[in-house]
C-alpha cells in the first residue's frame, strides 16, 4: 500500500499537469526508499523500479509499458491497470510470501551508485531525437519565468567554465 505522503505528491503532480512518468516516479522513489531503509530488499535496481511502476499502475497512474518491453512485462502492466479499475482485497497469504521473498534480497540495489549506474545505462539507450523532443517539451511547458531562470543558470555555467 503506497504511503499517504506519496499519494499526496502524485495528486499534486497530476493537478499540475505533469506527465504520467513523473507521477509514477514518486512511487519508484518510495520503493527505492523502502529498500534503503531495510523494509525489504531487491535483487536489482530494475526490480525496485518495476515494483514502483506496478504500484503506480495499481494506484491509477496511466503508465504504459515501454516500447521495447517484453510480452510478460506488457501482460503485467495490463494486469496492474485492470487491478486499478477493479480493486479487490489483497491476498494476505500472497502478500506475506512476496514480502518474505523480498526480505531475503540485498539492499545494495538501492545504493546511490547502483541507481546512478541504472540511470546512466537507461539514458545511454535514448536516441538524440527522443532527447531533443523531451528538451523541446520542457522548454514549452517551463513558462517564461522558468525559461529566464534556466537561461541565467546556463550563462553562469558557461562563465564558470570559461
Amino acid at each position: 500500500m503506497p504511503e499517504a505522503k506519496t499519494r499526496k505528491a502524485v495528486a499534486r503532480d497530476k493537478r499540475q499537469g505533469k506527465s504520467a512518468s513523473t507521477q509514477a516516479g514518486e512511487y519508484v522513489r518510495e520503493e527505492i526508499e523502502h529498500v534503503r531503509e531495510g523494509k525489504h530488499g531487491a535483487r536489482s535496481t530494475k526490480q525496485a523500479i518495476a515494483i514502483g511502476l506496478s504500484k503506480a499502475r495499481r494506484a491509477g497512474v496511466k503508465v504504459p509499458a515501454g516500447k521495447t518491453a517484453s510480452k510478460a512485462t506488457r501482460k503485467k502492466a495490463a494486469q496492474d491497470e485492470k487491478a486499478s479499475r477493479h480493486p479487490r482485497k489483497t491476498s494476505a497469504t500472497r502478500s506475506h510470501a512476496t514480502t518474505r521473498a523480498l526480505k531475503k534480497e540485498g539492499h545494495s540495489a538501492a545504493s546511490h551508485a547502483a541507481v546512478s549506474r541504472q540511470a546512466k545505462a537507461s539514458a545511454k539507450k535514448r536516441t538524440s531525437a527522443s532527447k531533443s523532443t523531451a528538451a523541446k517539451k520542457a522548454a514549452r511547458t517551463k513558462g517564461a519565468a522558468g525559461r529566464s531562470a534556466a537561461a541565467k543558470k546556463a550563462a553562469r555555467t558557461r562563465k564558470a567554465r570559461a
